[in-house]
């Protein structure tokens, strides 16, 4: 096991550099299936989920080289050895569903175990098939298994999504880059992600408008070649930084970011009276800590709404604020595992449905949280809980950092950098 030991009340000062993005990362190593030709992938970040989205590619018949100084990753394809992809595999994260795609695509067939990933509510696939047999190919559920078969391959469809899925509109448009003929995904995703996908994929040679909007078109095209390309910075792992220093107190500046793509969580943070000032690849925070917090509202929606992934974090934050804050998480149904958790460390957070219920510190007996052991049951709730033992007095341990480390490269290490007391260890 993991663990983070933190001693909290340690303003953050100084600058970081943020990684490439993980949610652009995977997509865009699936999608390297569909040339025979060698990418060269850099601000490739390091994180377990790359390293078993590698080793899903690995298992295909893909040939990779990882230069970790310099945060690149060349991968090869030249011949499908295996189409079928074991639990064993998917189910350590929920984008090795996006080799579907890609498979069907290049193959005609493919066989993978449901999906994995992190236990934060119901991610069906309902929507992914739904556009894979709009394209011709036909679906069967069995055992847990999805197979996929397009014996005569995938042509161009008109595809409505019933929901803005990030995942499913990833998968669509990987397999219509190979299809015949032209695909419309209808009320597709819109997130920065989405958009450094298609990007990718034209720079290999495909043929793709619309990305970043509600609707994308893409004509199929026979072949695609390799490229090089750099992966979009992760605007999650920097608004994470963001709302840290805005519940410790500080001044840090986020390096190699695009502001526009963190402007759901700037325009937030200056509602709840934090300073962020933006340049043209970073963003500063000023704040003053705990009991300078205003309260604020948030409710999570597609891009570019509020982002799911940042809500956690946020919450923690806003257990520093000087009055009471609602959570309203729109997009998952199970996502506030971590509040619990939160709580232990003396937070007062009541569930409401969907709703979290945040007083700040102005109405608490004890207006600090107080260091305790608390436990990562997820990425993104595991961030929240380093955030709120940063602002905690005492010792904090937070326990199970391997779901952390799934979404950040070396958190401890960085927040060390800021002037944070946090070591990782771990303990057999």
């Amino acid at each position: 096991m993991n663990i983070y030991k933190i001693n909290g009340g340690r303003t953050l000062r100084g600058s970081v550099e943020i990684d490439g993005a993980k949610n652009a990362a995977l997509p865009i190593i699936a999608a390297s299936l569909l040339t025979k030709d060698v990418c060269l992938l850099g601000n490739m970040p390091k994180l377990k989920d790359v390293d078993n989205m590698l080793l899903i590619a690995g298992h295909i018949g893909s040939n990779f080289d990882c230069d970790i100084t310099n945060s690149i990753v060349r991968i090869e394809t030249s011949k499908i050895i295996n189409s079928e992809i074991g639990y064993n595999l998917a189910a350590k994260l929920r984008a090795s569903f996006l080799f579907a795609g890609a498979l069907l695509a290049v193959n005609g067939y493919v066989k993978i175990a449901m999906p994995g990933g992190c236990d934060i509510g119901l991610r069906p696939i309902d929507l992914h098939l739904k556009g894979f047999n709009l394209m011709g190919a036909e679906a069967v559920k069995d055992g847990g298994f999805v197979t996929l078969n397009a014996p005569m391959g995938l042509h161009g469809a008109e595809v409505y999504l019933d929901f803005p899925s990030v995942g499913a509109t990833e998968n669509i448009m990987i397999a219509a880059t190979a299809a015949a003929g032209k695909t419309t995904i209808k009320n597709a995703a819109a997130e920065p992600e989405i958009v450094d996908l298609a990007n990718y994929l034209c720079e290999m040679g495909a043929d793709i408008v619309g990305a970043g909007s509600d609707t994308i078109e893409i004509k199929g095209k026979k072949q695609l070649r390799g490229t090089i390309y750099n992966i979009v910075p992760d605007r999650i792992e920097a608004g994470t930084f963001m709302a840290a220093a805005g519940a410790v107190g500080g001044d840090i500046t986020v390096k190699k970011v695009n502001p526009v793509h963190l402007e759901p969580v700037t325009l937030k943070l200056r509602e709840a009276g934090i300073t962020v000032e933006e340049g043209s690849d970073f963003v500063r925070v000023i704040s003053g800590g705990r009991g300078s917090v205003r309260p604020i509202d948030i409710r999570t929606l597609p891009y570019p709404g509020f982002p799911t992934d940042m809500q956690a974090q946020m919450t923690a934050l806003l257990t520093q604020a000087n009055g009471t804050s609602l959570i309203t998480e729109t997009i998952f149904e199970n996502r506030f595992q971590y509040v619990g958790e939160l709580n232990r460390l003396g937070a007062v957070i009541k569930l409401n449905e969907r709703t979290a219920v945040v007083s700040g510190v102005e109405k608490k007996e004890k207006p600090f949280l107080t260091g305790t052991a608390v436990e990562a049951t997820d990425l993104r709730g595991g961030a929240a809980l380093v955030i709120a033992a940063l602002s905690a007095k005492g010792e904090t341990r937070v326990c199970n950092t391997e779901f952390i480390e799934r979404g950040y490269s070396d958190l401890a290490g960085k927040l060390s950098l800021l002037g944070a007391d946090i070591i990782s260890y771990r303990e057999c």
